[in-house]
């Protein structure tokens, strides 16, 4: 049966996050790869020239999944503190719901690649930071926040509880999960 356009891509990229879901799993190589999909690596290599490749697509996923939802909750949310609300309920949903993907987003799926891949994920994870900046700056000017709150600090905060529960979740073999306690959390950091 023959394959659409970018299908096999899009399977391999699929078949990688689920190798990725296993609890403490061992690095992910391409021959067990292949041989999950049953295929030859050369079947692969026709679509991704490396693994860290491989990698780069799935990096590509978050960053337009998470940032899309980002502009959607500011979309709909003029006000800065359900911005944030949102955008911290929103990243630990996701990652709750993707598993393998919260190895990547840790840096733990990347540990033996290149070090560019955990350059990718620094970035984002920045520019998360940065989004919640805005929202908080937003919710100075609407009144919500002090004048003199310090942004910066706040913004790293959520920031980190965020980057906590992704990491907590994946070392726990997925047993705590993120949305465990998230709540009542995010209204004690943000009232």
């Amino acid at each position: 049966m023959a394959t659409q356009p970018g299908e096999r891509k899009t399977q391999i990229l699929q078949t990688l996050a689920e190798m990725l879901e296993q609890p403490h799993a061992a690095r992910v190589t391409t021959a067990a790869l292949a041989a999950r999909m049953q295929v030859s690596e050369a079947a692969l290599y026709r679509h991704f020239a490396s693994k860290a490749q491989m990698f780069e697509g799935l990096i590509t996923f978050i960053e337009t999944s998470v940032f899309s939802l980002i502009n959607q909750i500011i979309d709909a949310h003029p006000q800065g503190l359900p911005q944030a609300r949102h955008m911290v309920m929103m990243l630990v949903t996701f990652s709750e719901r993707n598993r393998g993907i919260t190895r990547v987003l840790t840096g733990d799926a990347l540990v033996t690649e290149d070090n560019r891949l955990q350059e990718r994920i620094n970035r984002i994870n920045d520019r998360i930071e940065a989004s919640l900046k805005q929202a908080l700056r937003v919710a100075v000017s609407d009144g919500d926040l002090p004048a003199d709150a310090d942004i910066a600090a706040h913004a790293s905060l959520l920031t980190h509880v965020v980057l906590g529960r992704w990491l907590r979740y994946a070392q726990s073999g997925w047993r705590v999960a993120p949305t465990t306690h998230i709540e009542p959390q995010i209204k004690i950091l943000l009232g």
